[in-house]
């Protein structure tokens, strides 16, 4: 195993580390981000995309996202993750295998593109899912660097990777949107408490382990402040793997759900855990390591 340079969960007490890789590999002539925005985006960790795809687009993906739902074959399918008490779903993971409509997406060149030049390699999907967030019954995402997670449990041995979200609902500042702490991902908040056996069944519905303790999470809010983030349907966020960000429950009649992608670069593939006896299954972590576009 690579010496672990982000020593989460192995400690008594929570540590800050500071970021050891670079935030952006490529520069404005290796994809469609321009200079500016890819400036911004080594300094806050994010991005955003007012439009990334049209509204014929979001009416297909939404028609997706209500058929899923309605699929039986998934039932059962411990890709489908519900919530604790009311059993609404709240996410469905894997889905750019479950779905060709979504497998297309997530090899769209708009996307694929932006990660190429923001991780300077070719790049594979680390993990892709819908999240529902459905009106009055969806649950808060608690605040968590998506490193630390697949650092500790996946093996993924660098900051080399990068999300998306693309809304296929509208973003208010009222129905759960996605906060981050812009600056937050140039340092990881290693966490304390050992990795349970079958963790991800627990922390798919609520995560406890591996979740910031709040006087690190006060620290990074004190000095970088909060950004709620806001768009119509087609709308996107891209941000950095060590992001910190959450989101709040949902207790308007307005669902809020989105489609996520995660791609890897190649030269950083997952190995064993870092704090983990066992890897997560490949539906979380995928060990397909095949670029993708």
């Amino acid at each position: 195993m690579p010496m672990d340079i982000y020593p989460t969960r192995k400690t008594i007490e929570p540590t800050l580390v500071f970021r050891r890789d670079p935030v952006v590999y490529g520069g404005p002539e290796d994809g469609p981000i321009d200079e500016k925005t890819l400036k911004e985006f080594g300094e806050k960790g994010f991005l955003t995309v007012e439009q990334l795809i049209d509204p014929v687009e979001v009416d297909r993906y939404r028609a997706e996202l209500r058929r899923l739902l309605t699929d039986e074959g998934l039932r059962g399918d411990e890709r489908v993750i519900t919530e604790r008490q009311s059993q609404e779903v709240r996410s469905i993971f894997e889905v750019h295998r479950i779905s060709e409509v979504f497998a297309e997406l997530a090899a769209d060149p708009r996307i694929v593109g932006r990660a190429r030049q923001i991780l300077g390699s070719d790049v594979y999907i680390h993990q892709s899912r819908v999240n529902y967030k459905p009106g009055f019954e969806g649950k808060d995402f608690y605040w968590h660097s998506d490193f630390e997670t697949w650092h500790a449990e996946d093996g993924m041995p660098r900051m080399r990777a990068v999300s998306i979200s693309i809304a296929l609902t509208e973003n208010f500042v009222h129905n759960g949107g996605l906060m981050i702490i812009p600056g937050s991902h140039r340092t990881l908040v290693c966490c304390t408490g050992q990795t349970p056996a079958d963790h991800y069944k627990e922390s798919l519905k609520s995560q406890e382990i591996g979740t910031p303790d709040p006087d690190s999470l006060r620290l990074l809010a004190e000095k970088h402040g909060i950004e709620l983030l806001t768009g119509p349907a087609g709308s996107a966020t891209m941000f950095d793997c060590n992001c910190m960000h959450g989101s709040n429950g949902n207790i308007t009649p307005f669902p809020r759900s989105n489609v996520f992608f995660v791609y890897n670069s190649v030269d950083n593939v997952c190995g064993e855990p870092f704090a983990a006896k066992t890897p997560r299954p490949s539906f979380i972590a995928s060990r397909d390591f095949t670029p993708v576009g």
